[in-house]
Formats: structure tokens, C-alpha cells, sequence
């Protein structure tokens, strides 16, 4: 037997033990030598915050519940309710003003809009050209009705 010949059989006896080694330990070699390679930046940009549909969309949502809210509900109920839901109405407004470019005050907490600065940015909004209801019911004052 030459020396040829014991080398083609090492490679068939060795064969079926290195496919089988590539198949159990390959994803964790796959895995090992991803984490060390550099990632790749992507130099797209990324949106900062929800689409603007998204954003004018819960807008006009929310506006519908407070107006449905300030006619319906019985008044010791509405009153933490409608507070709730203006102040999601003024994060989602402020939201809505960082992504249209509309100027507007950073309130140090969020939905800490007065009245009329809600007023006013929601009619901002919509001079941007966001579609929002025609009609606004009275906000109230801190919680208070």
C-alpha cells in the first residue's frame, strides 16, 4: 500500500466527523467571528420620533375623545379624564411641532402646555397643513373644570 493510498483513506474516515463537527459547531464559530468583525454604519438617516401620519392621527383621535368627553360625561367623572387626555394632546402637539419644524415652548414635563399655548400650537399645526378638527372644545385649567 502506498503512501497515496493511506492518505485517500484518512479522508474518508475523516470526512463524516468534520462534516459533522461544520454542522454542530459552525452557527457558534458564524456568531463568534460576527462580534468581532466591525459593523457596518449605515449612513441613512433615521427618523427621531413616530411618522407625522401616525402623529396627526392620534391628534385627531384624542381630539375627538375630549370633545365626545367635555359633552357626555358626568362631571365629577370627565374632570381627571379630560386632564389625562389634554395632556396627551399637548405631547403628541409638541411631537407633532418637532417633526413639522413648528415653533413652539418646551414644556419641562410633558402635556405641561397652558391653554392657550395648546390653542395656539394646535393652530400652528394646522397652518403647517396637519389636518386636525375645525373645532377645539375648552381646555381646562390644571385638572380643574
Amino acid at each position: 500500500m502506498s503512501l497515496l493510498d493511506v492518505g485517500k483513506l484518512a479522508i474518508i474516515a475523516v470526512t463524516p466527523t468534520l462534516l459533522g463537527a461544520a454542522v454542530v459547531y459552525g452557527p457558534r464559530w458564524c456568531r463568534a467571528l460576527a462580534r468581532h468583525l466591525p459593523q457596518r454604519v449605515d449612513n441613512e438617516p433615521q427618523p427621531a420620533g413616530l411618522p407625522i401620519q401616525q402623529l396627526a392621527a392620534d391628534l385627531r383621535r384624542l381630539l375627538r375623545l375630549h370633545d365626545e368627553l367635555t359633552v357626555s360625561a358626568h362631571l365629577a367623572m370627565r374632570a381627571h379624564r379630560l386632564w389625562a387626555v389634554e395632556a396627551a394632546i399637548g405631547v403628541r402637539a409638541v411631537e407633532a411641532a418637532r417633526a413639522l419644524d413648528v415653533p413652539h415652548r418646551e414644556p419641562p414635563m410633558p402635556g405641561e402646555l397652558s391653554c392657550a399655548e395648546l390653542h395656539d400650537l394646535l393652530r400652528a399645526l394646522a397652518d403647517a397643513g396637519l389636518v386636525l378638527p375645525t373645532t377645539v372644545g375648552p381646555f381646562t385649567r390644571g385638572g380643574r373644570i
